[in-house]
């Protein structure tokens, strides 16, 4: 038993240690990326292209807003706490709305009651809508999982932070990112 034991104790020393120089075989193979293998890498950071109906149902497309931060902000007016962070919101896109711009992309809610509630709470920024169809989509795109989410992308339109939920950690980042006033 004793020896069984030990020869079993053994190999698993002996194949996590090939483990381990396998892994920094990878680890060396991986910094010698070539140049087609690096340009995919960028393009993997960069936010999924989409366009949309805005409020007077034009096309905008999230790429012409390139050269700012974008908040993409995924919301419903049926979602209480998309709700209840609108005036964290205005706070936010009033100190730093000339380093950024917010796109509300609202999600399950009619074009009526969409444009009932940016009218009701007087959201000052772009607003585009997501109908139920298109949703599965952008959705799988941006993982989202809840709402709200929150996607910052940098003016080269790569991917820097997503946080889902009202959470104040948000705007304490978004100061960080930008400055604050």
């Amino acid at each position: 038993m004793t020896i069984a034991l030990l020869t079993c104790t053994m190999t698993l020393v002996a194949s996590c240690g090939q483990q381990a120089k396998t892994n920094e075989t990878a680890a060396v193979e991986a910094t010698e990326v070539s140049e087609p293998q690096a340009q995919e890498a960028e393009t993997a950071n960069l936010a999924p292209d989409f366009e949309l109906p805005d409020l007077q149902g034009n096309p905008l497309k999230l790429s012409s807003l390139r050269g700012k931060y974008v908040v993409l902000d995924f919301w419903g007016s049926w979602c209480i706490w998309c709700i209840r962070g609108i005036p964290s919101m205005k706070e936010a896109y009033a100190k730093h709305k000339d380093k950024m711009e917010i796109l509300g992309i609202d999600c399950r809610d009619s074009e009526a009651k969409w444009k009932a509630a940016v009218d009701e709470h007087q959201l000052p920024w772009l607003h585009v809508r997501c109908s139920d169809e298109q949703l599965p989509s952008l959705a799988k795109k941006y993982q989202i999982e809840g709402f709200p989410t929150k996607v910052i992308i940098d003016p080269e339109g790569k991917l820097v932070k997503v946080v889902v939920g009202e959470d104040p950690a948000f705007y304490t980042f978004l100061d960080e990112l930008l400055g604050s006033k």
